[in-house]
Parts: C-alpha cells; structure tokens; sequence
C-alpha cells in the first residue's frame, strides 16, 4: 500500500483508467490542420494574384519590371510550396498550389512552349556582342554558323566593326552603321538612316538605332531596325527603369510612323516580353509563342532581353546560338516574308 502511494505522488497525478484516451496537451486535431494550411494557402493566393495582376503593379522603382522578369522563375516557388503541402500533409494547402500553378501557366505557357520550327525567307541573327569583346573573328564564326541573311548587332565599337566587316565581308557584303549598331546583309541595303531613340536628357553621344531598307528577293523594300534600348541599373531608388522605357515609347511612335509593308526588328530590349513597358514595341511588331530562350548572362542565361520582331512579315522559329566572346547569348530567327 505505501507503495503504491509512494508511485502516485512521484507521477504527480494519478494514473488515469485503464482504456482511457492519454491527454496529450496538444490542440485538437482539426485546429492543427488549419494552422498548417493556412500559410500555404496564402502564399499560394497570393502569389496567384500577383501573377495576374503583375502588369498592373507601379513602374516606380523598376517593380512592375522586376516582377515581370521574375515570372517564369516563380514555377520554383510554387514547386517548394507543393512540396511543402506534401511534407505537411495538408489537403488544402496542396489544391490551393496547384491553383496557383495553373494561373502560372496560363500566364507564363505562350513562353514556355516550344518555339515553333520551320524554314523562312530569311534567317536573321541578332547579337549584343559586348564592347569588351576580346573575340570578334570567334564571335563571327558563330553567329555565321547557321547562313544568316541578315545579321544586326548592338554594342558595335569601331574596332569590332572593322573586324565584323572582314569576317562578314564574303557571306555579308552589305552593311551599314550608326553609332555602336550594324546590320550586315546579304542582300543589297538601298537605304540607311539613324533611329533617334535617346530619352530625355541624353546627349547625341548616345547612338543606338538604325533602319535599313533591304532589296529581298519577291520582298523589295524590307525595313530592318537594329536597337540597343538603355541599361536597367539597380540603384538606392531601386532599378532605374524610366529612360528604357522611354526609349520603348519613342520606338513604338517609330515603328507605328513606319510604311514599310513589311519590318523586322533586332535588338537588346533590356526588358523581357511579359513587361508593361514593352506594350507600345508589342502594339506595332510581334514575336512568336514558345520564345522562352533565355539570352543574358551568357554564363548561366536567366532572362530573354534580346528579341527579333516583325510587323507585315512573320517570325516562325527563335532560339540561341551558343557562346561567344560576349555576356548574352546570339538569337537566331526564321522570317517569312510577305508574297510579293
């Protein structure tokens, strides 16, 4: 007897009856579950509002950018929410992932299906070659690689230039330059005149726009642009982002001046298709679905800032080249050409 008591106090309550449910000191299950879903769901949704509403946000500080740089990105997160909701076992938590990751690819699928393959007209390279390019003669044997009809390129130093117009002189007899961007064709140019697309408080140093016109087989009168638009810098203020997009706007009034029947256009954009400040560019030329092929860092490609665009003719198939002496990727396009 003295025992048994002497067990009693060491426990500090008595043992409960046999059969009966151990108190556990948690909170009910039910309130449990909730607790782990709920932060799921919220990420979930709100990540899912932010993918539809991305175009909306504020162009202050370059945010409506960034975030629109970020979308094809934000797959891997939803990625570890999923797999968080199974590690948690949280039914809710799992369906409102999978909600979200169906907005993701309504939103995100016209760049992430495969670019469209097929023959064209033309081929038309595009390249930022980088005025640090230590390598012009490597760069040009690539971007030669796949007989380009047209090449344009930005970031043209007069010493690359002279280099290019040697390597492309045979394949690409014809060119034309204006400030630091080219188009080299091998078709005749019949006409060439400087693009002004300098935001405001820049001065005519700054030189990055050219238009060409092409004397194309079945298709005279082909109107080619080669255009560097400004550097997106991360600063106190955030990114500044205003003079590219202005920069957009300028060209977007351009191209809609534009009477060519049909326009191509090449160039770093610094800006990736999903961008609000790219509309005015969208509203006058387009690009093919499936056109993820991201171009920048060339070391480990993260975003597409480079594009090739077509008003009146249409661009069937886009994709990289591979390195060369520069920090983007060369793009490579097939372009049909309207009948003649």
């Amino acid at each position: 007897m003295n025992t048994v008591a002497a067990r009693v106090t060491r426990a500090g309550r008595p043992r409960p009856p046999r059969g009966a449910p151990k108190p556990t000191g948690d909170a009910p299950r039910g309130t449990t579950g909730a607790s782990r879903s709920t932060g799921l769901v919220v990420l979930a949704l709100a990540l899912a509002v932010l993918l539809v509403l991305h175009d909306l946000l504020p162009a202050v500080g370059g945010l409506r950018s960034l975030v629109a740089t970020a979308l094809p990105w934000c797959g891997l997160v939803l990625a570890g929410l999923g797999l968080l909701a199974v590690l948690r076992r949280t039914a809710l938590g799992g369906l409102a992932v999978l909600f979200a990751t169906g907005v993701w690819l309504w939103v995100c699928l016209p760049f992430l299906a495969p670019a469209a393959s097929g023959g064209g007209d033309l081929v038309v390279v595009l390249h930022n070659v980088a005025d640090t390019n230590t390598d012009p003669a490597w760069t040009a044997r690539v971007l030669l690689g796949p007989e380009p009809d047209v090449v344009t390129l930005v970031e043209v130093t007069p010493e690359l230039a002279d280099e290019f117009e040697r390597s492309f002189a045979q394949a690409l007899p014809h060119s034309a330059l204006q400030g630091t961007v080219g188009v080299w064709s091998r078709h005749p140019i019949t006409d060439a005149d400087p693009v002004d697309l300098r935001p405001p408080g820049v001065d005519t140093s700054w030189d990055r726009g050219l238009r060409v016109v092409l004397d194309t087989p079945g298709a005279p009168g082909l109107a080619v642009y080669a255009v560097h638009l400004p550097s997106v810098r991360l600063g106190a203020q955030g990114l500044t982002s205003g003079p590219r997009d202005d920069s957009l706007r300028m060209l977007g009034d351009v191209l809609a001046a534009d009477g060519a029947r049909a326009v191509v256009v090449g160039g770093d954009f610094n800006t990736v298709l999903a961008d609000g400040a790219f509309d005015p560019v969208l509203a006058q030329v387009e690009t093919p679905p499936g056109s993820l092929g991201f171009t920048f860092p060339a070391r480990l490609p993260a975003v597409r800032i480079d594009h090739v665009l077509a008003r009146g003719a249409e661009v069937t198939g886009i994709s990289t080249l591979g390195r060369t002496a520069s920090d983007h990727l060369p793009v490579v396009a097939d372009v049909v050409l309207p009948p003649g």
